[in-house]
């Protein structure tokens, strides 16, 4: 009888001992990722199926702002995010105190100037309401794009940390108005002009076509604010984020871009 019961408690020990071992494999071939919905989510549904085909789940985890997918990215909540470009991540990064770094370099969103109750830039009266991010990092890039178009002037090199206060010239009194960006494109009909982020203007639907006026893909822009795969510190060498940066590099995610957004998403590999 004892020898019935020892037994019985090994065969048990032995299935908890493999359903351990098997669930921890799962665990290592999850990999779970934060993402705006457009273009980033998109992107990640085509890599998903190249991971699928070495073994990997990507769990897409969708968020429509851009505090929360890096907050959960510290606590570790997500193993990498894939919404932010790196100018962006720096300052959270030293505004919060966290601790995250790139693991790859994907692509690249111009930001673009779109009409509101106005039609065109010649078009803009004095006094005009032109909205831009509310965000240092994209507030600097929309007045960057504003002084190329010639509609203010900002104090020389204020380059990548300007700010409204740096405008030195505004001949026109154009009212720059600060706004989130993720609201830019529901409040574009009630200013003349508005520089929104590209995975914004591509979840609502406004083509790059159609902008008034876009940042140059092949300008330092690209580099600054190219889109990263964010993780952790100490987890981009890990074999998982390394497939999902493979994934992500490969010639079918490069063709869904270039097909998908015209123009909109450069990819920058």
């Amino acid at each position: 009888m004892k020898k019935k019961i020892i037994a019985l408690v090994l065969a048990v020990l032995c299935v908890a001992s493999l359903a351990a071992c098997g669930s921890k494999e799962s665990d290592e071939k999850t990999i779970k990722v934060g993402a705006s919905p457009a273009p980033h989510a998109q992107i990640l549904e085509i890599a998903k199926e190249i991971l699928a085909k070495d073994g990997y789940t990507l769990k897409i985890v969708e968020f429509d702002d851009y505090v929360l997918p890096n907050t959960a990215l510290e606590d570790g909540e997500l193993d990498a995010n894939y919404f932010q470009h790196i100018t962006y991540m720096n300052g959270f990064n030293d505004e919060h105190g966290t601790h995250l770094v790139s693991a790859a370099g994907i692509h690249y969103e111009p930001l673009g100037l779109y009409a509101g109750k106005c039609g065109s830039i010649q078009e803009l009266k004095d006094g005009a309401q032109i909205a831009v991010p509310n965000d240092a990092t994209n507030e600097a890039r929309a007045l960057l794009l504003l002084e190329r178009e010639g509609l203010i002037k900002l104090k020389e090199g204020a380059g990548l940390s300007a700010t409204k206060s740096d405008i030195v010239e505004n001949p026109h009194n154009y009212d720059i108005v600060e706004i989130k960006a993720d609201l830019l494109t529901t409040t574009l009909k009630d200013v003349d002009l508005a520089v929104i982020n590209g995975n914004y203007a591509i979840d609502a639907g406004l083509k790059i076509s159609n902008a008034l006026a876009l940042e140059a893909a092949d300008g330092d822009a690209a580099n600054a604010y190219v889109n990263v795969i964010a993780v952790k510190a100490g987890n981009e060498n890990s074999e998982a984020i390394k497939a999902l940066v493979t994934a992500l590099k490969s010639a079918e995610v490069k063709e869904y871009m270039e097909k998908t957004y015209g123009g909109a998403v450069v990819p920058k590999f």
